[in-house]
């Protein structure tokens, strides 16, 4: 089958900060060639990327850094997702102004809104923007296939899905059933069921940016047909990667910057403030699988394959 213009492996950027908490501008461009080296099929700046700790001025700057880094070798998608649908919309036209190619919106979840509230929600972004709109269904606010299908039949620059929802691979075998024909399904979560969605109807996942090339690796022995290539690469690679990953809180943000610093790509792994602190078991634990994963560490700017 044909691709559409947004497939394969997207990874979402994690924003690199100075020890003082102070955005990393260098490290960031560097990420975006890192990643762009390794082949990967798009960019987003999203949750994964702390925007929820970034004031108005961070936001507005680490997208247009992207943006310029990026200079329109892949797609850039942007997380414009608010608690209310007035800073949705503002969000979602900066974007675009700023040069986005997509837009990742979540529904509000901060209080509970009905299924007609989140509809028309994503009517008042869609009728602002002229760029693509990706949903992003979470945990924490939830789209059901038969909401998908009705926000895609009614605002026509809704045309991805990103699904995160539990069980994921039950849930985007539901989507592509339901929806399949008008929404493209992304999978997420860190791409731990990379393999499972691509067999139930996804055409792509939106993992971390420490691993592209693995991620890569897979897409493509999985299109080539190659299942058990795909399987044995991502199991010796990306897996225990993401086991560690998901032991709780925010860890996940520590681990894939560790990565990064340990492959040079960006200058420290320090998380803005709240975040999980990591006991010292864990912290060896951590040190011993990235050493694993990224056997020789390289000094910042001397990036490590």
């Amino acid at each position: 089958m044909s691709l559409p213009a947004l497939h394969g492996v997207v990874p979402i950027l994690v924003t690199p900060f100075h020890e003082d908490g102070r955005i990393d501008e260098d490290s960031l461009v560097n990420l975006v060639e890192f990643n762009i080296a390794a082949g990967v099929h798009g960019l987003g700046v999203a949750l994964g990327s702390e925007v929820f700790k970034f004031n108005e001025a961070e936001r507005a700057r680490v997208t247009r850094v992207v943006i310029e880094a990026a200079a329109k070798r892949v797609p850039i998608v942007i997380n414009s997702g608010a608690s209310g649908t007035d800073l949705a919309v503002f969000y979602s036209k900066a974007a675009e102004a700023a040069g986005a190619d997509m837009l990742m919106v979540i529904p509000p979840s901060f209080m509970p809104i009905s299924a007609e509230e989140i509809f028309d929600y994503y009517k008042a972004i869609d009728a602002a923007v002229g760029i693509p709109i990706i949903l992003q269904d979470v945990p924490q606010a939830p789209i059901s296939p038969g909401l998908a299908l009705k926000i895609a039949a009614e605002c026509p620059n809704v045309r991805y899905i990103k699904v995160e929802t539990l069980p994921v691979t039950s849930k985007v075998a539901a989507m592509s059933q339901q929806a399949g024909d008008h929404l493209t399904i992304f999978g997420g979560a860190g791409g731990s069921y990379f393999i499972e969605e691509l067999r139930r109807g996804a055409l792509g996942t939106m993992p971390f940016c420490s691993q592209p090339a693995d991620f890569v690796a897979v897409w493509d022995a999985f299109r080539q047909g190659d299942e058990a290539r795909a399987r044995q690469h991502f199991d010796a690679t990306i897996m225990a990667i993401n086991r560690l990953a998901i032991q709780g809180g925010d860890i996940f943000y520590f681990i894939h910057k560790q990565i990064l610093v340990r492959r040079g790509v960006i200058r420290t792994a320090f998380v803005r403030s709240p975040t999980t602190t990591i006991d010292p078991i864990t912290a060896r634990e951590i040190e011993e699988l990235i050493a694993q994963i990224v056997p020789t560490a390289m000094p910042f700017g001397r990036l490590a394959a």
